[in-house]
């Protein structure tokens, strides 16, 4: 694709990325067959090509972004599997990146978005807020159809019927090796999944440790600054990702670390990019070293000798999260490693597909993402599994709000097959879970 930004421009070092990848582009159209939002839409400025061509015109022309062009961003999941699909290597991650944080700061959005967005941002990076959050969802949830707006409606609806307890496992600490250490990793526990479920963090360092891992929670991480990323608001996210960075390299620097775990695939394809993010920062040199350690937990399972106990006869329709698979590549070591397990593994048709959950997608765009969790929860359920496994709490949550089939990570499965406790959501009827939640 020709571009004509002027080298006043092009000085700017996101806008010299973005006429780089608008370059690469050759408008073949590819992208179009495994957009969700354009098949579901129908509308071509509802494809990745057709938003190409908006935000060319937004940035080249260096206008302050209109409504038409605010719309079909705004309706991007940023699933990336058009990155999968693109034969030109067209990078429409950094991309629609730059569109948003410049629609950020040069589009005034009316007062309702603003409110919403602005809360969105100030309550889900913290989990005790988040906590506050749902307990107040939670009693306002029989009203959800009484509200005037669908995102509100949607928000109340999201909300889990039960809250999980605190878990201190979740706290900076060290969690030693079972027998010899043969790694020393970091564990990133996250933001909304420490509110949401802590039952996968747990299982994550049962796992590790008995595979010979020394697990640490790093003092100082939390949110990766995924969710206000992507919502352009890059002073906001970067000062996330900071702290993450500075808590990090000070474990690298210290005893030194092994690998980054991270077992929520939307944060670890934002902790892979901190890199490109800081390229241009003092951290640029600590951001690049995180980036190069950070992996995706089942990418390092992959590479340890797990101990395998046995399960029961059991069939796992795996949801492949779109930022395990395109975001980071990873298709296949998860579904080995529970196939390994002792477990049947099915996957559903189009499995390539979003789920619709996408970060706070399926709380602004909620009639899309409805659209996009019914035909993902029908093609799960048409496999008739007996648990549907994921890497993600967003699509865990997403899946589980619309099926009665049990939704686990599938890092709960393999802890399971392992010797560990039965995922508490296989359980039928059982107690509550304890109040501090077992390590092993």
């Amino acid at each position: 694709m020709q571009t004509t930004f002027t080298p006043e421009q092009l000085q700017d070092p996101d806008t010299q990325r973005s006429n780089e990848i608008l370059r690469a582009c050759v408008h073949c159209g590819f992208c179009t067959a495994t957009c969700p939002t354009y098949q579901v839409l129908g509308d071509e400025l509802d494809s990745p090509r057709g938003r190409i061509y908006l935000i060319k015109d937004m940035l080249e022309n260096d206008r302050d972004p209109d409504e038409k062009t605010v719309q079909h961003i705004d309706r991007c999941l940023s699933c990336l599997a058009c990155m999968t699909t693109c034969p030109s290597g067209v990078h429409y991650m950094h991309l629609v990146d730059h569109a948003r944080a410049y629609i950020e700061e040069r589009y005034k959005r009316p007062f309702g978005e603003r409110a919403l967005r602005w809360m969105l941002a100030r309550i889900l990076p913290y989990p005790t807020r988040f906590r506050l959050a749902l307990l107040g969802a939670k009693i306002g949830r029989p009203f959800a159809r009484l509200m005037p707006d669908a995102r509100l409606q949607a928000m109340l609806e999201m909300a889990p019927k039960t809250i999980p307890p605190v878990s201190r496992n979740d706290d900076p600490q060290s969690f030693p090796a079972e027998g010899k250490a043969i790694r020393r990793v970091a564990l990133m526990t996250g933001c909304a999944q420490r509110a949401l479920n802590t039952d996968i963090n747990d299982a994550t360092i049962r796992l590790l440790t008995r595979a010979g891992c020394e697990v640490v929670v790093a003092e100082g991480a939390g949110c990766c600054g995924a969710l206000t990323h992507h919502m352009g608001k890059t002073d906001e996210s970067h000062a996330h990702a900071a702290r993450n960075i500075r808590a990090w390299s000070a474990e690298i620097d210290g005893k030194g670390l092994d690998a980054i775990v991270i077992n929520t695939s939307g944060c670890g394809t934002t902790v892979k990019d901190y890199g490109h993010m800081f390229r241009n920062d003092p951290l640029a040199e600590d951001a690049a070293r995180v980036s190069a350690l950070a992996c995706d937990v089942s990418e390092l399972l992959a590479e340890l000798e797990l101990p395998f106990t046995g399960v029961p006869e059991m069939v796992v329709a795996y949801h492949a999260a779109c930022s395990l698979q395109h975001g980071q590549q990873i298709k296949t070591a998860p579904k080995k490693l529970l196939k390994d397990a002792g477990f049947t593994v099915v996957e559903p048709a189009d499995s390539h597909l979003c789920c619709g959950s996408a970060g706070t997608y399926n709380l602004m765009q909620p009639e899309i993402s409805k659209q996009l969790k019914e035909r993902k929860i029908r093609t799960l359920e048409a496999k008739s599994p007996d648990i549907i496994a994921a890497g993600n709490i967003g699509c865990m949550m997403q899946i589980g709000s619309g099926t009665g089939v049990p939704v686990v990570h599938s890092v709960e499965l393999l802890d399971w097959a392992c010797g560990g406790p039965k995922p508490p959501a296989l359980e039928r009827g059982a107690d509550p879970a304890p109040e501090v939640p077992r390590l092993r």
